[in-house]
């Protein structure tokens, strides 16, 4: 029988849900409304048409062949009805209706439907700070807000650019000003990391040290207390420990999912936000579902509720419902919340849990660090890559994998091997025998995910016993007093410029000559060893237990990690 499905937001869940749905009910009715006057846009992309990677911004709304996503797109080409510049004021769930206004003319109306879809997702935090309103404040939203920060750019108007947030959009932003506009960009950040929560501390260091050496400043730690102008257009950002002159402020202070609607309806909302869905995508009315960046969905780790918005989750999930509104069984269980930002010519990418998290989440968790090349050592274009890796202990199953590395395909093909899996609840056995495509131009015979898992089972096993290179910093800083004895395990001509920097404080004996020079390894403090990658100080590691040596400390990823991080030897 036929329908009238009404979908409730035009940009990303609500046009796919509304397509799907008329693929496989093509004598069915589907109306979909929008607020804005513009629909169906990439706003992932927003920060590469700032930047001037995507050319034009009309590109954000065009399909891959080249069609613009507008009114007559939806009409002549998937037979949808759209009506853009209008509100949904109320749900009446008794009657089923959607009661809208004309957003130009204020006339009101009402849609009935047989099924509707919830598709309202987020909106730009605010902070209500003083000077919010101002000219040059932006949030990035939509392609409007994208246009109008790249206008002023491209006039002239900016010189200088603070971002307020230092998540996803924050750092694609102040890339996208700092290395294509040449623009003095400052991220100021009320936590102490950038990606809090999501990355180890580590991880962030060595990103946020790759950014300052192209030209961002940071400021962590730091709370935004005014936006302050003259004439009314911004001039200063004014924190609790500094004031940054600023032609341009992008607040980037993350999301909030709009769901008023719903939870005016009497639908289960989250108390933050966010409208809950089963893994049908159904509401707590089954005749009204929902997704995207409005919805509340499971995560497949914790089993907890999770905000996570992403338009590649919308995209999937507005599939599932359109499939369900035709009488589907499609199910979207949930997510492990998987992620990748580009990083000037480095990436940060994860999926599952950071440490933080998983201790967050009650879980008894370890992470291990391992830097190795990304494909064989004798292979021309290898790069070094740096991954993280969350193990529960008692357990030894794989929480999460974070990493840092070239803004290629190789990290992120590793990130999404393991998210492929993590919801069957993979442990460091299965990660450690993972079948991966070799061949020495993409990977090494061992590949840089199956040690990871070895170095994490070492751990677990007490036999692999050290520290990241932020631990590593921790020993260093206290080196005058004498507590550590810190033991280069490479060649002479490999250690010589830091037994020369540091006399009397670093000692270098090669791994393959330690077992002959023994005596030279104090027994009465700990002992901290080191290489390139932590390898050979994992082999020496194993010696010096051997020979009963009580406190041995191998700094894991080695000299890799520590330059990565920022340590000044």
């Amino acid at each position: 029988m036929s329908q009238h499905i009404v979908v409730i937001g035009g940009v990303a869940l609500g046009p796919k849900a509304a397509c799907r749905f008329k693929r496989l009910e093509p004598g069915s009715k589907v109306t979909m409304i929008d607020q804005s006057a513009l629909i169906s846009y990439g706003g992932c992309g927003i920060p590469y048409y700032v930047s001037g990677e995507v050319s034009e911004a009309r590109e954000l709304s065009t399909t891959s062949f080249h069609m613009v996503r507008d009114v007559e797109f939806f009409k002549e080409v998937k037979g949808v009805d759209v009506r853009t510049l209008t509100r949904a004021t109320r749900i009446d769930r008794e009657n089923k209706q959607v009661h809208i206004q004309d957003v130009t003319s204020g006339v009101t109306s009402v849609l009935d439907y047989d099924k509707l879809v919830i598709a309202t997702g987020a909106t730009p935090r605010r902070l209500n700070l003083p000077g919010e309103d101002l000219a040059g404040v932006s949030s990035v939203c939509n392609p409007d807000d994208a246009t109008r920060i790249r206008e002023g750019i491209s006039k002239g108007e900016v010189g200088k650019a603070v971002i307020i947030g230092a998540g996803f959009i924050g750092l694609e932003m102040a890339e996208a000003f700092a290395d294509m506009w040449g623009v003095e960009t400052s991220v100021v950040e009320i936590t102490g990391q950038l990606m809090p929560r999501l990355v180890s501390p580590a991880l962030a260091a060595m990103a946020r040290k790759h950014m300052e050496e192209n030209g961002v400043e940071f400021y962590f730690g730091e709370s935004v207390k005014a936006i302050e102008g003259e004439d009314g257009r911004v001039t200063r950002v004014v924190t609790d420990k500094r004031t940054l002159e600023a032609d341009a402020v992008i607040i980037a202070a993350g999301v909030v999912p709009i769901s008023d609607l719903a939870r005016d309806a009497g639908l289960a909302v989250h108390d933050r936000g966010g409208v809950f869905v089963d893994e049908f995508m159904r509401t707590s009315d089954p005749d009204i579902y929902a997704g995207g960046d409005c919805a509340i969905v499971k995560h497949l780790i914790t089993g907890q509720p999770v905000f996570l918005p992403l338009g590649s989750m919308a995209n999937r999930q507005g599939r599932v419902i359109g499939t369900n509104l035709a009488g589907g069984d499609a199910r979207f269980d949930g997510v492990v919340g998987s992620f990748v930002v580009k990083l000037f010519e480095t990436s940060l990418a994860g999926t599952g849990l950071s440490l933080e998290a998983a201790l967050a989440a009650g879980f008894d968790a370890v992470s291990v660090l391992l830097v190795q090349l990304d494909r064989a050592h004798f292979y021309p274009t290898k790069e070094l890559m740096t991954l993280e890796m969350i193990v529960e202990k008692t357990t030894r199953r794989v929480l999460g994998v974070q990493g840092f590395g070239s803004s290629g395909d190789a990290m992120v093909g590793r990130i999404n091997a393991v998210a492929a899996i993590l919801r069957h609840q993979p442990t460091v056995d299965d990660i450690s025998n993972l079948e991966m495509a070799y061949a020495p131009p993409f990977a090494s015979a061992m590949d840089v995910l199956n040690s990871l898992a070895n170095l994490a089972d070492n751990v677990l096993l007490g036999i692999n016993r050290g520290v990241g290179p932020d631990g590593f910093a921790e020993l260093w800083d206290q080196r005058d007093n004498g507590s550590c004895y810190f033991l280069d395990c490479r060649e002479e001509a490999d250690a010589g410029e830091y037994l020369a920097r540091n006399p009397g404080q670093w000692h270098n004996i090669p791994q393959g000559k330690l077992r002959e020079r023994l005596a030279e390894v104090p027994r009465d403090r700990p002992v901290v060893l080191v290489c390139n990658t932590g390898a050979r100080s994992y082999e020496a590691q194993i010696i010096l237990d051997e020979q009963g040596f009580g406190n041995v400390v191998n700094v894991q990823g080695g000299m890799a990690a520590i330059r990565k991080y920022g340590i000044d030897l």
